[in-house]
């Protein structure tokens, strides 16, 4: 599930539950309209209520880091606690995003 809010500059989508290839087209369709706005500066990726996430999560976290980058966005991961910050930093994803 996705939950997706606005404010001054910057959006947020908040998953949670598994983050995985079955959420693969709704996290898709939720940050298309994100980086195609001009209003939208960063876009955070809320993990709090994240239970599970698997390398698919890890390869469509790397493809909207690409699209973000051509359309001149910021992509921050917040809220990365426990076995979500361990499958990270194992992938070394400290390289490609600001986690927060």
């Amino acid at each position: 599930m996705l939950k997706t809010n606005l404010s001054e500059g910057s959006a947020t989508i908040t998953l949670s539950g598994r983050f995985d290839f079955n959420m693969n087209k709704a996290f898709r369709d939720a940050y298309e309209s994100l980086l195609e706005s001009n209003e939208v500066k960063t876009l955070d990726l809320n993990f709090s209520k994240v239970e599970y996430m698997d390398s698919s999560a890890l390869g469509m976290l790397l493809v909207l880091r690409e699209k973000a980058n051509e359309a001149n966005k910021q992509v921050r991961l917040l809220n990365c606690k426990g076995v979500i910050r361990q499958v990270l930093d194992v992938a070394h994803f400290d390289r490609f995003f600001k986690i927060v």
